[in-house]
C-alpha cells in the first residue's frame, strides 16, 4: 500500500512542501513525494521531514539552523530534498523545535540542526561569539552520529554506557530522548523544569541514562515526549512521567507514576504543548492546564481544560488504536473492523475543512 504524504496548515517557510508558501486549510498531496512510499514523518517548528520504506529522510521546511540537514543553513527549503547521509537505511525520524533525529536500522542515531542546550549529544552546545559580542551557535548541517551515552554516579562520576542499540527516539522542543534495545531510556538536552529526569536542571550535553529504567523487569517500552516533559510506559504497561505541563505548578524532577492511569494498559499516548492524550484499554484519556482549545476532546458545553486525567466521553464505544497531537489539536486513528464499531463512527459528527 502506497502511504501518500498529505499536509494542511500553516506554510510560511514551505513546511508543507508544495514548492509554495501557501497556508492550506486541507490536505493535499505533496506531488513530489507521491511517487513514494511515505511510512513516518516528524514535524518540527517550521520544518517537516518525511521517512520512506526504502530507508531515505527527506526534508522541508525552515533551514535557518540546519535543521534539514541538507548541508547548508537557508531561510527555507520549499520541496522535499534528501538529507545529506550515506549510511545505514534510516527507520525513525524526530523533530524537535529546531533540530532532528533520525535512526538507522543497525541502531545508530545521529542528529543535525541547532545545538543549543546540548540536545544534539555531541558533547557541545556549540556557542561561540561573534563578531560584536553577539552569540551564534555552531549548527551541524549534516546527519552526524551520536557517539557516546553515559551515566552518572551519585557521586558525579561519569562512565560511558557501551552497546547502546537505539529502537527509538523522541524529541522535546529542546530536549531529546531515547530507548535502546535493553529497554533502557537516556535523555539530555535542555534540562529546566527537570524534563531529563536527573534529579537536577542541568542540560545534558550527551545522551544520559535515566536510572529509573535501569533495572531487570522495569525497563521502559515506549518512550513520548511532550514540550517540557517526558513520558515513559513501563515494560509492566505503568506511565511514568517527569517535568512539567504547567510552569507555574511543581516540577517533576524523575520519573514519577502518573496515578490517575493506575491499573490501565496504555496503549498509546501523545503530548502536544502542555495537553495529553492517551489510548488505554476500551478509553481515551485527556489531560491538559487551561488555555486549552479543544484537542481534549471533551465536547461542546464541558469543561476545556483538567489537570487530572479525564476519560474523552465523545470517544465512548470507540477503540483507538493510536493518539497523536500536535501543539493544540489531536488526532486519533479509531478501529472499524466489526459492524458495531462502523456504526458508532458513523454516529460521530464529520469535520469539513473550509475549502478556500
Amino acid at each position: 500500500m502506497l502511504h501518500h504524504p498529505l499536509q494542511p496548515g500553516r506554510n510560511d517557510k514551505g513546511q508543507l512542501g508544495h514548492g509554495d508558501t501557501k497556508r492550506l486549510e486541507a490536505p493535499k498531496l505533496i506531488e513530489a513525494l507521491a511517487e513514494h512510499a511515505v511510512v513516518a514523518a516528524a514535524c518540527g517548528r517550521n520544518h517537516t521531514l518525511a521517512l520512506t520504506d526504502d530507508g531515505t529522510a527527506f526534508s522541508f521546511g525552515e533551514n535557518k539552523l540546519g535543521q534539514l540537514g541538507q548541508g547548508n543553513q537557508t531561510d527555507a527549503v520549499l520541496s522535499p530534498a534528501p538529507i545529506s547521509y550515506n549510511g545505514q537505511p534510516l527507520v525513525k525520524v524526530a523533530c524537535g523545535a529546531e533540530f532532528s533525529m533520525v535512526v538507522d536500522c543497525k541502531g545508530n542515531l545521529y542528529s543535525f540542526g541547532c545545538p543549543e542546550y546540548g540536545q544534539l549529544g555531541h558533547n557541545s552546545d556549540g556557542k561561540f561569539i561573534a563578531r560584536a559580542q553577539r552569540i551564534e551557535f555552531d549548527c551541524e548541517l549534516i546527519a552526524r552520529r551520536v557517539a557516546i551515552f553515559i551515566e552518572k554516579s551519585k557521586d558525579g562520576q561519569v562512565m560511558p554506557v557501551p552497546n547502546v542499540v537505539v529502537r527509538d527516539v523522541a524529541c522535546g522542543s529542546n530536549h531529546t530522548l531515547v530507548l535502546d534495545s535493553q529497554k533502557r531510556v537516556f535523555s539530555w538536552g535542555f534540562g529546566g523544569y527537570g524534563r531529563l529526569g536527573h534529579t537536577e536542571q542541568k542540560d545534558e550535553m550527551v545522551p544520559r541514562l535515566v536510572k529509573l529504567f535501569d533495572f531487570p523487569g522495569r525497563g521502559a517500552s515506549q518512550i513520548c515526549s511532550g514540550y517540557q516533559c517526558s513520558f515513559a510506559i513501563s515494560e509492566m504497561g505503568g506511565l511514568f512521567f517527569w517535568g512539567v505541563t504547567n510552569t507555574s505548578r511543581e516540577s517533576t524532577m524523575y520519573p514519577k507514576v502518573v496515578q490517575d492511569l493506575c491499573g490501565w494498559k496504555v496503549r498509546s499516548l501523545s503530548c502536544g504543548k502542555s495537553s495529553i492524550i492517551v489510548a488505554a484499554d476500551e478509553s481515551t484519556i485527556s489531560w491538559g492546564p487551561s488555555p486549552t482549545f479543544g484537542e481534549l476532546g471533551y465536547g461542546d458545553n464541558k469543561p476545556k481544560s483538567s489537570t487530572t486525567a479525564q476519560e474523552v466521553k465523545t470517544l465512548d464505544g470507540v477503540y483507538v488504536e493510536q493518539v497523536v497531537m500536535g501543539y493544540c489539536h489531536s488526532l486519533v486513528i479509531a478501529r472499524q473492523e466489526t459492524e458495531q464499531e462502523q456504526e458508532r463512527l458513523k454516529k460521530l459528527p464529520e469535520y469539513n475543512p473550509r475549502t478556500i
